[in-house]
């Protein structure tokens, strides 16, 4: 089984409409959406939900009113100021402000605070139209996505093995925070989509720092090009200088948005955007069928 994580520097590249593109191109292949931040990878996939499991991270705290003697202690440790007087002179705990530190717990003299395991998500198992995609849902606010990106991995994996499947395809999330670590660590490549604008670059450079410190093989699709040929130049020759290979571009298309609106992939509704990815996929399949 050969992984793919596409990825991208920065947001809106069109990393999501890729990936979808490819889970359509492939004949044997398991899908994760690892942007657990910003799922969106379920609106052209429009996945049948057969499993679901409630992801806990963290500890978040709670104020037993019936117990708490408004002794304001909480309220004056919370250096996040996640705890508010009530109306009936006691505290409340806003959930979306608590940071789960505990120190609320330690001061409390009436043992009036809760301080337990957070549901902050959960994840999906689903059919789709081209093969089994596992995704996840973080809650607002909810912290530790990076776990929750791990556990969509290892269940992908492991559904991907069952099915001997020759390809996992991985829809990461953008920027180099710790879930593009979490989304990228252990796969076979990444494939990096990018758009010729000078943020593009930037981020793009951020993004190939990150493959490499962890030694990953790096591919680069500019995505949009035709809106700025030179941009697309001098991404392209940076990216060569920092080891990471071009495997095609991507003409901008209106077809892209028509194939959204309808919950399809570009491929499925056709265009030029689509011949591009289509040469994208059949280079991508070259170098890794050269490498193995």
């Amino acid at each position: 089984m050969t992984e793919l994580t596409i990825i991208s520097g920065k947001g809106g590249t069109g990393k999501t409409s890729v990936t979808a593109s490819f889970a359509a191109l492939a004949k044997n292949a398991v899908f994760a959406d690892c942007d657990v931040d910003a799922a969106n990878m379920h609106l052209v996939m429009v996945p049948d939900i057969k499993k679901t499991v409630v992801f806990t991270g963290g500890k978040s705290a709670a104020i037993e009113a019936e117990k708490c003697i408004g002794c304001g202690k909480c309220y004056k440790h919370c250096r996040y100021g996640a705890i508010k007087p009530a109306e009936d002179g006691k505290y409340k705990v806003n959930e979306y402000a608590c940071e789960g530190c505990g120190v609320c717990a330690r001061v409390c003299p009436a043992d009036a605070v809760r301080f337990e395991e957070a549901e902050s998500g959960e994840w999906y198992v689903s059919d789709t139209r081209f093969g089994t995609m596992v995704h996840a849902k973080l809650y607002t606010a909810a912290e530790n996505s990076g776990k929750l990106v791990s556990e969509v991995r290892m269940e992908a994996r492991k559904r991907a093995k069952e099915a001997n499947a020759e390809w996992l395809l991985v829809d990461g999330p953008p920027g180099i925070g710790c879930p593009v670590i979490a989304s990228i660590t252990g796969t076979n490549g990444i494939l990096v989509v990018t758009e010729p604008t000078v943020s593009g670059m930037h981020d793009l450079e951020r993004v190939l720092g990150l493959a490499a410190h962890f030694a990953l093989p790096a591919y680069l699709c500019v995505n949009k090009w035709d809106l700025n040929e030179e941009m697309t130049e001098n991404i392209e020759k940076m990216a060569a200088d920092l080891g990471c290979i071009s495997v095609g571009r991507i003409r901008y298309d209106n077809a892209v948005t028509s194939a959204q609106v309808a919950f399809k992939t570009v491929i499925e509704h056709g265009g030029e955007a689509a011949e591009d990815i289509k040469e994208i996929w059949k280079n991508l399949k070259s170098r890794f069928k050269e490498e193995r």
